[in-house]
């Protein structure tokens, strides 16, 4: 037997294990007792919203922007795409697009680095760490873009980038921020250090109060979040059609998927 097929064993085992051991069906009245009993059991991971799922039993819970399914004991978890087979609809992604919104940081414009591509007719703000790999990528997709108007707000993920807060400053101190952008994530080219009154303490604070949890990630003006490194054709596609376009998975994070015990989200 390969090692792949005890692998599909296990997964459908533990799966038949989790829905046998459900045996009454979920109801939104049990909503608020299952969501606190996940609060006591991982305290350190924000629950954004716990309901009934479809399938007698489980629950669909939201963490910051992941979504899993559990029992009432929330014991296990199943992470990935629960399908209605009937009617061909993937549930999953039904309530992503309803959970990927968020505000628009229209009066925080000042703090980004501002970006004009063709007449700027489109705008777009995105979270961008200078040491993210995947910032890059998106950099590239987003010069292929016309008639956008970027702000950039830059967003130094410390704990998995140590000294990316110096090249943030670096770059924002500028006498040309635009420039000193482009020079760093094209030319790894960074200005000198000089002392500014800069805005990136404040970008930390407005991202994770508007469910930034890791960079790239983009914001519409109606709200919709794209998280990750997508081509220039899904961006497209994402500003023109105002529906979001799934994540390619590719974004620096400093959260974890899964519930989280004694470490910090």
């Amino acid at each position: 037997m390969t090692n792949r097929i005890r692998l599909k064993r296990a997964i459908a085992a533990v799966t038949v294990g989790v829905l046998a051991a459900s045996t009454l069906a979920a109801t939104a009245d049990d909503s608020q007792s299952v969501a606190a009993h996940l609060a006591s059991l991982y305290p350190n991971t924000p629950f954004r919203d716990v309901k009934p799922a479809p399938v007698a039993g489980l629950y669909e819970v939201t963490m910051g922007q992941n979504i899993a399914y559990t029992d009432a004991s929330g014991q296990y978890f199943l992470f990935g795409h629960l399908f209605d087979m009937q009617n061909q609809v993937d549930l999953t992604e039904q309530t992503q697009a309803q959970g990927y919104k968020t505000q628009f940081p229209a009066q925080f414009l000042d703090h980004a680095i501002k970006t004009v591509h063709g007449n700027g007719k489109r705008v777009v703000a995105i979270f961008s760490d200078p040491d993210c790999p995947y910032c890059r990528a998106i950099e590239k997709e987003l010069q292929r873009v016309d008639n956008v108007t970027i702000y950039t707000f830059l967003y130094p993920l410390e704990s998995i980038h140590p000294g990316a807060t110096n090249k943030s400053i670096r770059i924002q101190c500028a006498t040309d921020p635009a420039k000193a952008w482009r020079d760093w994530m094209t030319s790894n080219r960074l200005p000198p250090l000089v002392a500014c009154h800069h805005p990136i303490n404040d970008n930390l604070v407005l991202g994770s109060r508007i469910g930034v949890t890791g960079t790239p990630t983009l914001i519409a003006e109606d709200g919709r979040m794209l998280p990750g490194a997508v081509s220039s054709t899904q961006l497209e596609a994402w500003l023109n059609a105002g529906q979001r376009v799934p994540s390619a998975g590719d974004q620096d994070s400093a959260a974890a998927s899964a519930p989280a015990q004694g470490v910090a989200q």
